[in-house]
């Protein structure tokens, strides 16, 4: 990791505060993460002010702290390639994802599936560094973070939560910080609140009932649709290489996580584009 210490965060980035906090959090076990999640709050931080002096100063140490990280992890393919980045990051914040969403289905509540919801909300927020988030992805996010939201204040309250995907009409979450005695990260001058606190102002308030969840991490896949044999007339276009080569990518890194039925999907996907040129 980089020994560069950033600088006390500029109020103006605020929004990116839990982001940090969670490169800090995954530096040593998923450096790769970790680097993109400095690169969105590069990224974002450059859109909100790159002007004001102190804003330009945390930026620039922003800046070394990836650039140090680049020359460590160098020869790293997901930091050389972002296709294969791309696949790292979104598999790992399905992991997160999944784990939470089994919990919460099993009824168990507590402070880290709280917090694995929230934080993969945050490293769906780093997907965008790859372009557009999916609709898939973006449903995500939106249902873990209400769902951390929802969680957090029903246990504060001492109410017991609704497990799974349940609809919430009209009600909005005043999401407090935690009580004093939460865990708080300092680090080189700049104290990031834990990712198990939420902003009221990020908590979305719309119904849920209709957006689909996937179960658990363990459910077994849908058996597939058969694929059609190629007549010999598709005809491919250099994009069409390039996707079916992303989701090989996908089934790669999924298959680090061995989950096997992320890989399959992503498999199954590449094989129908390669022989029917369609999706």
């Amino acid at each position: 990791m980089a020994a560069t210490a950033l600088p006390p965060l500029p109020p103006q980035f605020k929004s990116i505060q839990h982001h940090l906090r969670t490169a800090q959090e995954l530096d040593k076990r998923e450096p790769v993460v970790a680097y993109y999640c400095r690169l969105y709050a590069m990224q974002t931080g450059m859109k909100i002010d790159s002007k004001t002096p102190e804003c330009r100063k945390f930026l620039s140490k922003l800046m070394d702290q990836l650039e140090a990280m680049k020359k460590q992890f160098g020869d790293n393919e997901a930091i050389t390639q972002e296709i294969v980045g791309s696949a790292h990051v979104e598999n790992y914040a399905l992991k997160m994802f999944l784990y939470a969403d089994n919990e919460d289905r099993a009824g168990q509540f507590h402070k880290n599936m709280i917090k694995s919801f929230y934080t993969a909300s945050l490293l769906i927020d780093v997907l965008t560094v790859f372009g557009e988030l999916s609709e898939e992805n973006a449903q995500h996010r939106k249902y873990a973070r209400w769902k951390a939201a929802y969680i957090h204040n029903c246990l504060k309250n001492g109410e017991t939560p609704q497990p799974g995907p349940i609809g919430m009409e009209g009600e909005s979450f005043d999401v407090e910080r935690e009580e004093a005695g939460s865990s708080s990260v300092h680090s080189g001058g700049t104290t990031q609140p834990s990712s198990s606190t939420y902003e009221a102002n990020n908590i979305p308030t719309s119904n849920f009932t209709g957006i689909h969840i996937p179960p658990g991490a363990h459910a077994p896949a849908n058996t597939p649709a058969e694929v059609p044999h190629n007549t010999g007339d598709v005809r491919l276009t250099p994009e069409d290489f390039a996707r079916a080569q992303k989701y090989c990518k996908y089934a790669g890194s999924a298959l680090q996580y061995e989950d096997v039925s992320t890989a399959v999907q992503n498999l199954q996907k590449a094989l129908k584009l390669l022989i029917t040129g369609r999706e």
